[in-house]
């Protein structure tokens, strides 16, 4: 028989030809990338869009600033924890605190269907501005546009943001190195799954809530220990997992996690296990992960703690020289497995 010499082979990655917008492409996960990438990137261009972060970090006036926007379509509308107007002002004021900016401004666009009640618009206004005001934050400007009955979903929301990034404070995945400590801030799964609890009328023996909130005091926080922290990012869509893996390919490091050290409530892993979900794919709207160098990663730590969004805070993995762009689970096992980009999302318009 003759020899074959396999090598060379490698297994193609399925080609993805979607004529059209998939609900899988407003998931945060390949599918976005790619729309971002093949579309959007090419059409706008410019150097500072193709950064890729939560918000964009520009110099206007000899000040730095951060500059987010970020649009809101979560059903239902309210939900055990927040509703779309709390989301909307966290969500903008949480993406300007991973570039260690405090927001300043934000502004509100309302897309309302003809015939949602008022009580409801009125509803999630006072969310918004009891949120804006807890935050710190002022809702300067705003528009509303209504479209016809049947061509929403109720009240949609879009919120842009600013704020001043402080000197010596430089947040981007580039800065990752080999030996960085990542931290997360405290239970993950817990918004995507009160989600779904109520969406899909789910009951899991105990009620589950958001974890929504403006995460810029705890970023202070960490902020005031040392400026030199290298990357934050807050997992909403595609969960943590697919935070880590966008760290690992922009900063082309690998990146190791203890599986049995990512902390998922009971509840919340009891729910996945039910549902067949892994809770490191889950959208969270009031953790963030942080990558941080190792002779400042317990004082960081403890600084967390020591603030209410923090108290659950823990390491759970290091960035490594092998591997570059992937990211590697340690299972309690023993084992280990690829945590990969998730495609499209496991429960979409969770935000």
């Amino acid at each position: 028989m003759p020899t074959v010499d396999i090598s060379g082979w490698t297994c193609p990655a399925p080609v993805r030809d979607q004529p059209r917008i998939v609900m899988g492409h407003g998931g945060g996960g390949a599918l976005s990338a790619e729309l971002v990438q093949q579309i959007f990137a090419p059409a706008f261009g410019g150097e500072i869009l193709a950064q890729l972060g939560d918000s964009a970090a520009v110099s206007l006036g000899g000040v730095r600033l951060a500059f987010s926007t970020d649009s809101y379509v979560v059903r239902p509308l309210f939900f055990p924890g927040g509703c779309i107007g709390d989301l909307a002002v966290n969500g903008t004021v949480n993406d300007l605190a991973m570039s260690g900016a405090r927001a300043a401004y934000l502004s509100c666009g309302f897309i309302l269907e003809e015939g949602v009640e008022m009580p409801v618009v009125a509803g999630v206004a006072d969310a918004m501005g009891a949120a804006a005001r807890a935050a710190g934050v002022e809702v300067a400007t705003g528009d509303t546009k209504v479209v016809e009955a049947g061509h929403g979903d109720g009240v949609y929301l879009n919120t842009a943001g600013i704020g001043l990034i402080p000197a010596g404070v430089d947040l981007r995945p580039q800065r990752v190195v080999p030996g960085d400590v990542v931290i997360v801030s405290g239970d993950i799964g817990l918004h995507g799954v009160a989600i779904m609890s109520v969406r899909e009328g789910l009951e899991f023996g105990v009620e589950i809530e958001s974890d929504c909130a403006a995460l810029g005091g705890l970023v202070e926080s960490m902020l005031a220990v040392t400026p030199d922290l290298h990357v934050l990012r807050d997992p909403t869509r595609g969960g943590l997992a697919a935070a880590l893996c966008e760290i690992a390919t922009a900063s082309c490091t690998g990146i190791v996690i203890e599986e049995c050290a990512v902390p998922v409530p009971p509840a919340v892993a009891n729910a996945c296990a039910i549902l067949g979900l892994d809770p490191m794919y889950v959208a969270n709207e009031g953790k963030l992960v942080a990558f941080v160098p190792r002779a400042h990663a317990d004082a960081v730590l403890d600084a967390m703690r020591a603030h209410p969004l923090g108290a659950g805070a823990a390491v759970i993995g290091e960035t490594v020289e092998t591997h570059p762009g992937m990211v590697v689970a340690r299972t309690p096992l023993g084992g280990t497995r690829v945590v990969d980009l998730p495609l499209g999302e496991q429960l979409p318009r969770i935000c």
